[in-house]
């Protein structure tokens, strides 16, 4: 089972930054994605940034949700917390 997604942090950039439940940290670069079927909509900044955890993934007003899956597979890892 991968890890879920327990924190949605700064999004500058269109690149979020998540904390999953193995305490490491995540992020993954949304602009190849901008101009992709339900995506589009998250090229308007508020949209965008209308992010929250739920269920373990990432959820946004207009249902352009990322599975935690997809985070923990596409996403980078950033330094681990100590």
């Amino acid at each position: 089972m991968n890890p879920m997604v327990i924190i949605v942090g700064p999004e500058g950039d269109y690149t979020p930054y998540v904390r999953v439940t193995d305490d490491k940290e995540r992020i993954l670069d949304m602009k190849p994605y901008l101009c992709k079927g339900v995506f589009r909509v998250l090229q308007y900044p508020e949209t965008f940034v209308s992010a929250c955890p739920i269920l373990g993934s990432i959820r946004r007003t207009n249902e352009a949700n990322l599975r935690p899956d997809t985070l923990y597979i596409y996403g980078v890892n950033t330094i681990e917390n100590h």
